[in-house]
């Protein structure tokens, strides 16, 4: 994506409000410093480092792109806020979730790197309400990858491991052995877990904004937990950066 303005501030470092603030190529939201960090090593431009809430954000250039990074914090109401944070402080073109998740689907092995094509709410039940599984009343059963974001991320070449595309969960519980089962069962074709990403969908989708979640596998979910060692969490992010960064600079 080419960069639509640069960047700008009032005198406190604070980004203006909405319609004034920066235009930036997209908010890439990552839980934890662990998550930004690949982003703000490769920055060759970077402004002040912001807070709102428990969010901590900063403009910076990579390449050719210009980046709102942003720290969430974990789970599904911190990834909210700090997009919503973000989104009143800038213009972006795009959301994009980053980092690291647990790999569900069989097959799914640390190390590799998931581009996710739908993204769900592992844990939303209104199935009485005749809601589909997932389904956040008033809400889409699912949101949708954008299809240019998608196409060019899934061209792109890991550093390491295999590149998988595919629906992507999201839930602020833990997946395990006590509860694998019953979310593989309703999604049987959920590449990965994390306790974000679906959040931030939610919202690009409310405003309106392309999205995309691209993450490391650090681990793996339930029994098969043991069967693998762990990744890091900066590694597994690092592999996520590049093919965001690849996607971006196509």
């Amino acid at each position: 994506m080419s960069t639509l303005h640069t960047t700008a501030a009032d005198a406190s470092g604070i980004a203006t409000p909405p319609g004034r603030g920066p235009a930036v190529d997209a908010v890439v939201v990552g839980a934890m410093d662990e998550e930004i960090r690949p982003y703000s090593r490769r920055a060759t431009d970077a402004g002040p480092v912001v807070e709102r809430g428990r969010a901590r954000g900063q403009v910076v250039k990579i390449g050719g792109a210009t980046l709102l990074i942003v720290r969430s914090g974990i789970g599904l109401v911190n990834a909210a806020a700090a997009a919503v944070a973000a989104l009143s402080t800038s213009r972006p073109r795009a959301i994009i979730s980053t980092g690291s998740a647990g790999g569900l689907a069989k097959g799914v092995k640390v190390g590799d790197v998931v581009v996710g094509d739908s993204y769900t709410y592992a844990g939303a039940d209104a199935t009485a309400f005749d809601y589909v599984r997932g389904q956040v009343p008033g809400m889409p059963a699912s949101y949708e990858a954008d299809q240019a974001l998608l196409a060019a991320a899934s061209s792109a070449a890991p550093p390491a491991g295999a590149l998988r595309v595919g629906q992507m969960v999201s839930d602020d519980s833990f997946i395990t052995d006590v509860n694998i089962a019953e979310v593989r069962g309703h999604f049987p074709d959920a590449l990965s877990t994390d306790m974000e990403t679906t959040a931030l969908a939610q919202v690009a989708h409310s405003y309106s904004l392309p999205f995309l979640s691209v993450r490391g596998i650090s681990d793996l979910c339930g029994p098969d937990a043991g069967e693998d060692f762990h990744l890091g969490v900066d590694e597994a992010a690092e592999r996520a950066a590049v093919v965001v960064l690849a996607a971006l600079g196509a």
